[in-house]
């Protein structure tokens, strides 16, 4: 594998004592198991994509509820809880997480999908849920008071909520991911490192959001935009540190592998999942 570019690092971060002593809880335990997107297969359905990845012996799936996705919809959650809980149930297939989007809606309609699927994730004993956070340039202290709200809705039904790292929001920059969870109490974050590893600053160093992650997304990535996916062994990603960064922190949760099955993708999806699984599951 490539070795990282630790010399490419523009940014760092850094959470004070104080805050890691009020604002975070201790993690549970060394219980670390490897998961896998359902978008890895969307050109299935989703019964199709839940059965592949449990014949692929994959301990858990990562199913992701867009608003514009190939699966399950927020609207049809809300819409018919019941059949959304019946369609997960039969896959025999538990969740480690939802992914949300609740996409282009107003906010009294997103806050009712985040109800739904929140109820969805209690019934289906998934632990957690991710979101998008607002895009970047958006006005910090409104999404403070969105994401505020939204937690205490998951919290309702027993449900963690993330917020996942992303170049295209206020995440970004790992300034604003962890400015984010010290402002609103009960918020964590989905780490997806490919975003800090080819974002608009380049390589940005995220080592001390570790102690915020509470689900995982990974996939290879090189060092730029449009190597954002590449295959396993091809990009810059150094999974023994990333696993070695979480245990630290007793991580005990989800690595998620995220290649996602994409119209325009270069390479055939499936044989790097596969790889991926069985390079993370040798590290854990």
């Amino acid at each position: 594998m490539v070795e990282n570019t630790h010399d490419r690092v523009r940014h760092e971060v850094r959470i004070p004592d104080h805050f890691r002593r009020a604002h975070l809880p201790e993690c549970g335990g060394d219980t670390v198991y490897v998961a896998c997107s359902t978008l890895g297969f969307s050109k299935h359905s989703l019964d199709d994509a839940l059965r592949t990845i449990r014949e692929m012996r994959f301990t858990k799936a990562d199913l992701a509820i867009h608003a514009v996705g190939p699966h399950l919809t927020p609207a049809e959650v809300a819409a018919d809880p019941g059949r959304a809980a019946q369609v997960l149930k039969a896959a025999n297939l538990p969740l480690a997480a939802i992914h949300l989007d609740t996409g282009d809606v107003t906010p009294p309609e997103a806050r009712l999908h985040l109800r739904a699927v929140s109820r969805l994730a209690r019934v289906s004993a998934t632990p957690l849920l991710t979101v998008p956070g607002a895009a970047a340039g958006a006005d910090f202290d409104a999404e403070v008071y969105r994401l505020t709200e939204w937690v205490k809705i998951a919290a309702s039904e027993g449900v963690i909520l993330t917020v996942e790292t992303h170049s295209a929001t206020i995440t970004a920059d790992p300034l604003g991911a962890a400015e984010l969870c010290r402002r609103v109490p009960g918020l964590f974050l989905t780490l997806d490192p490919s975003h800090y590893q080819v974002g608009a600053h380049g390589a940005v160093n995220y080592d001390a959001l570790f102690p915020l992650v509470r689900h995982t997304r990974l996939r290879d990535t090189g060092a730029t935009p449009e190597q954002f996916q590449v295959r396993i062994g091809q990009g810059l990603l150094e999974y023994g540190r990333l696993v070695s960064q979480l245990e630290k922190c007793r991580y005990d949760r989800a690595l998620t592998v995220d290649y996602r099955d994409v119209a325009d993708s270069a390479f055939p999806i499936e044989p790097e999942v596969r790889k991926l699984k069985y390079l993370l599951e040798s590290l854990v």
